[in-house]
């Protein structure tokens, strides 16, 4: 059982195991492998039809956005992504 953290601690809050179950290792990167063939078949799609994407991620500092950004251009070519902070936040 994990831990919830104490808000006034400062802590970092976990989500408890009874709210989402936690996927297996195995099942996580088939998962993942096939939203990455997905994602390609989007730019793909995006790039024959002449279209631009952009998808915006909002949330607090170290909520995790860095991560599933890097997840996400890790399959797409850096010839057609980029990858802009917001010029307004704290952390740009």
């Amino acid at each position: 059982m994990r831990k919830t953290a104490n808000p006034s601690s400062g802590g970092h809050a976990k989500r408890p195991d009874k709210q989402l179950p936690r996927l297996e290792r195995k099942k996580f990167e088939s998962a993942l492998a096939k939203l990455h063939v997905e994602l390609v078949k989007l730019k793909l799609w995006v790039k024959h039809k002449g279209l631009k994407v952009a998808i915006i991620f909002e949330g607090r500092d170290a909520a995790g956005k860095g991560g599933i950004i890097n997840r996400i251009v890790e399959r797409v070519s850096p010839r057609c992504s980029a990858i802009e902070p917001d010029r307004g936040s704290a952390d740009a």
